[in-house]
């Protein structure tokens, strides 16, 4: 288990390493789409289509943000917490890279969630400069836009 967690974080680190001076690389982990759009839209006034890894892994982020959402807003997790959140985020993030599926204008606009994510992600884990709660927060907005645009029966906006 644990050797599968250091393979797991290895390979989003160079994937992130690649691509950490060039944000749309960063967000280009699994490179389906080129010439990524620069802001979320809807698909021609609809969400963006969804498959089930994604919206699985979605899930359990949403899940792990909403049990911390209070102490998140009020800025009261501890450092550690932070960290491991991160953490978490940078995991499913991985997961959500490896395993979904979606057609290419779809996952141009998940490149743009993904790269809020992993900017949030690294920040609460002070891979780059900034508050951590700024980090937790960034990942909070990320998870709403997820909801706002993408296609996720059942989604709730976190508070």
């Amino acid at each position: 288990m644990k050797s599968n967690r250091m393979l797991t974080t290895t390979l989003v680190a160079a994937a992130l390493a690649i691509g950490a001076g060039h944000p749309a690389l960063a967000a280009d982990t699994h490179a389906h789409a080129a010439g990524a759009p620069a802001e979320l839209a809807l698909d021609h006034g609809r969400r963006w289509a969804t498959d089930e890894p994604l919206r699985r892994h979605m899930g359990d982020l949403h899940g792990l943000l909403a049990t911390k959402i209070e102490s998140i807003h009020a800025d009261r997790l501890p450092p550690a917490d932070y960290q491991a959140l991160g953490a978490a985020v940078e995991q499913k993030v991985a997961a959500i890279v490896a395993e979904c599926k979606l057609p290419p204008e779809a996952d141009a606009m998940l490149h743009l969630i993904v790269a809020d994510l992993v900017a949030g992600a690294d920040i609460m884990q002070g891979k780059t400069s900034g508050k951590p709660a700024d980090g937790a927060h960034k990942v909070v907005e990320a998870a709403n836009a997820y909801g706002r645009y993408f296609a996720h029966p059942g989604w709730n906006p976190l508070g």
